[in-house]
């Protein structure tokens, strides 16, 4: 009888053992396939993420690694020169930001000018933004400015070039510096009494790097004009509002500013229209003197 006991004990252990072995190979792989499994789903997702990553680079890889660019045509003055330049006006006058402006409620009471474009060549030439730093590639077009009539403030277009970069790929700081302080001062300026000024203090802030081949809008307002200084604050955007630089500054008029050539200094900034376009009454009379036949 103690036999047939340690049978039925033996056979119910093993039972046991096997119903266990049955439900471990049902429930869990063996591990050599979960491994597999796992290296197909990383390898899928490191090259998924390597294609996004080389298509969509986030910022500090395109920051540290930017794409390789070829450089500005060697001649400004070739039809290649030509063509870049007059497809870059294109984009500039369809850029939305632009024709918002144009189309907003008090378009009427700003202006719209280029810079230098009157600009005597002999000057031109030897000027930093409108000869050593004009071409493609660099500073491709001449600025637009929307400057409100009373002066009180402006909003600038600009193209910034590959050629114009300190890190490959992001536009050099001291060249934003200077386009602030020419900006900033032709709000300032246009504010003194002589209309003349020079540049006594510009602080700066920069915020993000402003990275190469786009369309910048640079905004300035004046805040105070006492006697012969005015102080003027300004920021640099990209195209999607994104502030990139902070100014301000204070501008003097020097006490021989009626010395200086005043009004070439206006041609360089850019001159708000001489007259408006007259609407007149039908059969209103230009010349009521001369005796119509």
């Amino acid at each position: 009888m103690s036999t047939s006991i340690l049978r039925h004990v033996q056979r119910s252990a093993l039972s046991r053992i096997a119903l266990t072995q049955r439900s471990y190979s049902t429930s869990q792989p063996p591990r050599h396939k979960r491994s597999l499994g796992t290296l197909a789903a990383v390898t899928v997702a490191s090259l998924v993420a390597g294609t996004l990553g080389a298509i969509y680079p986030p910022p500090p890889l395109s920051i540290l690694f930017p794409r390789a660019a070829p450089g500005p045509p060697a001649e400004p003055d070739s039809p290649e020169s030509q063509a870049y330049s007059s497809s870059l006006e294109e984009q500039l006058q369809e850029l939305e930001a632009l024709q918002q402006l144009r189309r907003k409620d008090d378009a009427r009471e700003w202006y719209e000018t280029r810079p230098y474009q009157d600009f005597p060549e002999e000057r031109r030439v030897n000027n930093l933004t409108a000869g050593a730093l004009r071409g493609p590639g660099k500073l491709a077009l001449r600025p637009l400015i929307r400057a409100r009539r009373d002066e009180s403030e402006s909003v600038v277009f600009i193209h910034l070039g590959r050629g114009l970069c300190g890190h490959d790929g992001i536009i050099h700081g001291g060249l934003l510096a200077t386009l602030l302080d020419e900006t900033l001062a032709r709000t300032a300026i246009s504010n003194l009494p002589e209309k003349v000024g020079v540049t006594a203090t510009l602080s700066l802030n920069y915020r993000a790097p402003t990275m190469a081949d786009q369309f910048v809008v640079i905004k300035t307002q004046i805040q105070e004009v006492k006697g012969r200084k005015a102080t003027v604050t300004g920021r640099v955007e990209d195209l999607m509002g994104t502030v990139l630089v902070e100014a301000s500054a204070m501008f003097v008029q020097p006490r021989y500013a009626k010395l200086l050539h005043s009004a070439q200094l206006r041609k360089a900034m850019g001159e708000p229209p001489s007259e408006e376009a007259v609407l007149l009454a039908d059969g209103q009379d230009l010349n009521p003197g001369h005796k119509h036949r």
